[in-house]
């Protein structure tokens, strides 16, 4: 019976008095203030946001349709914003109540500065496109995305400080932290250092393909921080440590600016010096009068007698492609390798191959 009865006189008293120094009436004011923010951000979301993306799209600059799109997020929660804002402005918030209100108003307008800072960078890192031709691609990629984090540490710093939290304290015992951790992960800061040093000298980019000896061969799909990912020409991905970069020498197929043809044509020593000349004579004029090879004087195109070896009449062929693109050449290898064949056949030569000449000396019997 006296639970009951103390239950009503609690009522009764909140009734009267209010929560916190508020009285019902104030109380149902901030209450219908945040059911109006909730409604007007679906409003905004749905009406308001269509609208301004329609007008958006009829310009012709296209960083206008990102920043609207990055901008949309955080402008849904500035209805929030501004009624927690109203309300720790009109009611005369006392006692503990009025400061946590206060603190959460300052929280929300971080945040939401915050988050606008850090959308507005997504459709202006496009900006930092030019500058790759200073700086390669994966490092412009890897500044847009330091500044990203950059931008969040500091809200959270702002945050804290908001509540009371001292980040000088924090910073300092993570700085303990990290020489500790420095000290048994050595190798994880050489990476880092290495794929650093990458971005810069430009080694490689996204995109090459190189051979790394001892390793692996392929195309590069990923510079991260720790390690590069490369596509095997089977497509097996495989992952290397940065710092074999730094001490292993790297060989970049693609910065090549033609790919380089160079074989041995062995002929049989019966051959005649008309056939083999009428032979460096066809293959030389097939350089000549077909665009997929090199013929200027940068890139000269020779068919020579090499040497004479042990079971052949060696021909040098090296010729330059006028392509880069791993397909395209071994396209152009395979017509040449053909063209060599059907030429060797009509002109009446024949391919040599390994063989031996054995003697045999019959003796008299005594």
């Amino acid at each position: 019976m006296n639970f009951i009865e103390n239950f009503y006189s609690q009522i009764i008293r909140v009734f009267s008095d209010g929560v916190f120094g508020l009285s019902l009436g104030n109380l149902a004011i901030i209450f219908v203030c945040i059911i109006v923010s909730l409604l007007i951000r679906s409003v905004v979301a749905r009406i308001l946001v269509s609208k301004v993306k329609k007008i958006v799209s009829k310009t012709g600059n296209k960083i206008d349709d990102k920043l609207f799109d990055a901008l949309v997020p955080p402008f849904r929660l500035l209805p929030i914003v501004v009624v927690f804002l109203a309300i720790t402005l009109y009611f005369d918030i006392e006692s503990t109540l009025g400061l946590y209100l206060q603190k959460i108003n300052n929280t929300l307008s971080t945040i939401f500065v915050f988050w606008l800072i850090h959308q507005a960078l997504i459709p202006f890192s496009n900006l930092f496109n030019k500058l790759e031709s200073i700086l390669s691609k994966g490092l412009v990629l890897w500044i847009v995305k330091s500044l990203k984090y950059l931008i969040i540490f500091l809200g959270i710093v702002a945050v804290l400080e908001v509540w009371g939290i001292k980040i000088g304290p924090v910073i300092a015992g993570l700085g303990l932290f990290g020489v500790a951790v420095a000290l048994g992960a050595q190798d994880l800061f050489k990476n880092l250092i290495s794929g650093i040093m990458i971005l810069l000298e430009k080694r490689f980019q996204i995109g090459d393909v190189i051979n790394v000896p001892g390793h692996t061969e392929g195309t590069v799909e990923h510079i991260g921080f720790r390690s590069t990912l490369i596509r095997k020409f089977d497509s097996t991905p495989i992952t290397i440590p940065n710092y074999i970069f730094a001490e292993a020498p790297i060989l970049n197929y693609t910065n090549r600016n033609y790919r380089r043809i160079n074989w041995t044509i062995g002929l049989e020593y019966n051959s005649t010096l008309d056939q083999i000349k009428k032979l460096t004579e066809m293959i030389s004029t097939y350089f000549k009068d077909n665009e997929d090879f090199m013929v200027d004087d940068s890139y000269k195109s020779f068919v020579r007698i090499e040497k004479f070896n042990d079971s052949s009449i060696d021909i040098l062929v090296i010729c330059f492609t006028s392509t880069k693109d791993w397909d395209k050449y071994l396209e152009i290898k395979e017509e040449l390798a053909m063209k060599i064949k059907d030429s060797v056949e009509k002109i009446g030569l024949n391919f040599a191959f390994p063989s031996q000449s054995i003697y045999i000396e019959k003796t008299q019997d005594l």
